[in-house]
């Protein structure tokens, strides 16, 4: 390989990074099962907050989701009166405070649907939801299309979605897209294919506005129905998959 070709492919992946941050972690999905050291997958309807405290339809299983070129596919089905998809979390085992994070994935589609890629408060299980904090990276619902919603929840807002903003991507369901945070001690940047949507900087910054001071891990699931994504459901759509190119940490 010559010296030309050398220094471009290290000046692409020096574009590639955030200023002044550098990779620290990634995930991109090889090999033929989720990596047990990185991952937990959630099981059942969530109870006893039954609905996984949303009224959501479908219960989580280890037969939703498979690794396809380098790919997460989780497929959310419909079989008789049952709903089933898959839900995993890096819980205990990759958690990250500050940096860029982000993940290129491709939407499902229709009525019901509610895919996402966020991130809880590690020290949850000790002070409990809204209080650990929660950054929604992505959310989509098929009952609203070309729209991608960046959100957080904190304590103050007694986990009611106010701070949070409504973007509409007329392409949004075409093929992969980017989906990040720039998250510092100061404020969360939100972008969508490197382009900026929202930003939150709370002027008081206390526990109840900015529990952001603190590790939080990954969660990747498919939801069907609930408070958010339904409550009606399209049966004829399914099934769906939600599939995740990768995750990767800049710090």
């Amino acid at each position: 390989m010559n010296k030309f070709l050398i220094l471009l492919m290290v000046g692409s992946i020096s574009l590639a990074q955030p200023k002044g941050k550098k990779l620290v972690w990634e995930e991109n999905f090889n090999g033929t099962q989720l990596n047990e050291e990185t991952w937990n997958v959630e099981l059942g309807n969530g109870c006893p907050s039954c609905g996984w405290g949303n009224n959501e339809r479908q219960l989580y299983t280890y037969e939703n989701h498979q690794l396809v070129n380098g790919k997460l596919v989780i497929t959310a089905k419909k079989e008789g009166a049952k709903y089933s998809s898959t839900r995993i979390t890096s819980k205990g085992k990759k958690e990250f405070q500050y940096g860029y994070f982000e993940a290129k994935a491709k939407l499902p589609i229709g009525h019901g649907v509610w895919p996402a890629f966020w991130m809880l408060g590690a020290n949850i299980d000790s002070v409990g939801w809204p209080k650990c904090g929660e950054i929604d990276i992505l959310e989509y619902v098929g009952k609203e299309p070309d729209i991608v919603f960046t959100s957080l929840h904190t304590q103050d807002s007694h986990g009611n979605t106010i701070n949070t903003k409504k973007t509409k991507i007329e392409t949004i369901e075409e093929g992969f897209h980017v989906y990040a945070i720039d998250w510092t001690r100061d404020k969360i940047d939100f972008f969508v294919d490197k382009q900026l949507v929202y930003t939150f900087n709370p002027e008081n910054k206390t526990d109840a506005t900015w529990p952001f001071n603190q590790p939080f891990y990954f969660l990747v699931n498919l939801a069907i129905g609930g408070n958010f994504g339904g409550p009606e459901v399209d049966d004829s759509i399914f099934p769906q998959d939600f599939s995740v190119d990768y995750i990767r940490v800049y710090q």
